[in-house]
């Protein structure tokens, strides 16, 4: 069995794409908070108010750091992926954290991406550029089996 942590972009249902291409698998997936309103308020709504913004953000980001690290420690294979869009800095230190426990790191992205990105993607031991690739992977290093 793996168990795989989903870490990154959350503007897009790459996630599912792979959760539901690894049916069958023995896979478990954990990943962050990605609804984007709850992720940012978990410190306000768990340890009170801040008027500094912050300082708000500061505590959201030290409540979910407890998820992360632990779902980065717990995991077998780390996936990250970067988006188009937005700039996931976030997802950039989850490689690198990743990567300084030794996990076996998959890194996802376009090719636009492959310059900004090529000191993580030599951290890594698989570069995808599709969900499906990524599946794929998965599939490999449990049965053998090659893509069809």
């Amino acid at each position: 069995m793996l168990n795989v942590y989903l870490s990154g972009e959350i503007h897009t249902d790459w996630r599912e794409q792979i959760i539901n291409g690894a049916q069958g698998l023995d896979v478990t997936f954990n990943a962050p908070v990605t609804d984007h309103a709850a992720s940012d308020d978990c410190g306000v709504a768990i340890l009170g108010e801040e008027p500094n913004k912050y300082w708000h953000d500061h505590k959201g980001a030290m409540v979910n750091a407890i998820r992360t690290r632990k779902g980065i420690a717990d995991a077998d294979v780390v996936v990250v992926r970067f988006g188009e869009k937005y700039k996931q800095w976030n997802a950039a230190f989850d490689a690198g954290y990743a990567a300084a426990l030794g996990k076996s790191l998959i890194v996802l992205h376009g090719p636009d991406h492959a310059h900004a990105l090529k000191e993580v993607d030599a951290a890594a031991l698989a570069v995808a550029q599709e969900p499906a690739q990524v599946v794929d992977i998965l599939r490999y290093v449990l049965t053998s089996a090659l893509p069809k």
